[in-house]
């Protein structure tokens, strides 16, 4: 592989990267109050559908982009309302969302545009464009240095690098600020929290909101910026890969990220290395496409059990009278 080749994967990395990172991040906040969510790949599923649709009618990607964020906050309520208001089942609710995005946005998509379940193709002002930062056309004549600047780091869409800047203000966050540490506490000992006058209802929901946001940031990037437009089921299991690089990150940003990353290598190598020939045989492209998949499974079988959950967790909180 040539120091270009590397490059372009690298770059297909990062953008591939982006919608785990943001989902994994929303689950960061939602998991260290206490409140598991298998529905991210739900709500990022809603959040591209709408974010395609109301950018292909108006237009405008920043409409389509709080559109998204508008959607997926709805299945966040919807998450909220079911496991903390009514202390239902964190995972069946988490799960009911899921089928419920599947089902809905194409139903939706096919009752509005009539195209088998699709969005009409994105162009002009309905797409985030790449962002050239400065100096990166004189630089790419640089060995070395000019490619990673100009073709790495440069190029991208504002949501690559709001992601980017999520980690370390999610750190911040979690870890240097009042309301983290009330946020980890209720993940952890939520009657302790009740005791000190704190709400716990309210905490949780306030997480569930961050999830919801970032999950809709998520979405709106793969319809509007990483494709160009709504196809039927195409988050195609992000959102699960992003619960297991959040488990194999033990609930942390900075390793989230990196988890993340690794995701997006796996996938731009899928997409770059087709019928790889290693001479004995030939591996074909469907087990080079089954990569990610394959690490999540590996991941979920041997870190599970060696990484601790916030000790709530999934277990709804009944106010002591």
């Amino acid at each position: 592989m040539d120091f270009l080749t590397l490059i372009q994967v690298l770059d297909s990395t990062v953008r591939l990267s982006i919608p785990l990172l943001l989902a994994c991040l929303a689950g960061l906040f939602s998991e260290r109050a206490g409140i598991f969510d298998i529905g991210l790949e739900g709500k990022m599923l809603m959040a591209a559908f709408f974010s395609a649709a109301v950018a292909a009618v108006t237009g405008s990607v920043w409409l389509g982009l709080l559109a998204g964020i508008a959607a997926s906050l709805v299945m966040s309520a919807l998450h909220g309302i079911a496991s903390i208001t009514f202390r239902g089942n964190q995972l069946i609710s988490g799960v009911a969302i899921n089928f419920l995005a599947s089902g809905l946005t194409v139903l939706i998509a096919q009752n509005w545009f009539q195209q088998g379940g699709r969005t009409p193709s994105l162009f002009g002002g309905g797409r985030f464009t790449g962002i050239d930062l400065p100096f990166a056309g004189v630089m790419e004549s640089v060995p070395v240095v000019g490619p990673v600047y100009s073709e790495l780091l440069s190029g991208h869409s504002v949501l690559v690098y709001l992601a980017f800047a999520t980690v370390p203000a999610t750190w911040w966050i979690l870890f240097r600020t009042r309301f983290g540490l009330r946020l980890r506490a209720v993940g952890e000992n939520p009657a302790a929290v009740d005791t000190a006058g704190i709400s716990v209802v309210r905490l949780r929901f306030a997480a569930v909101a961050i999830c919801g946001i970032l999950c809709g940031i998520a979405g709106a990037y793969l319809a509007t910026a990483l494709q160009a437009g709504f196809v039927k089921e195409m988050t195609a299991g992000r959102g699960f890969i992003a619960l297991a690089a959040l488990i194999f990150a033990k609930w942390r940003p900075w390793q989230a990220m990196w988890a993340c990353l690794l995701f997006g290598l796996l996938q731009a190598i899928a997409l770059r290395f087709q019928n790889i020939d290693v001479g004995l045989f030939v591996i074909p492209v469907q087990v080079m496409e089954a990569l990610p998949y394959i690490l999540t499974v590996v991941i979920l079988a041997g870190f599970v059990g060696k990484a601790i959950p916030p000790r709530a967790g999934g277990q709804p909180y009944v106010k002591e009278r």
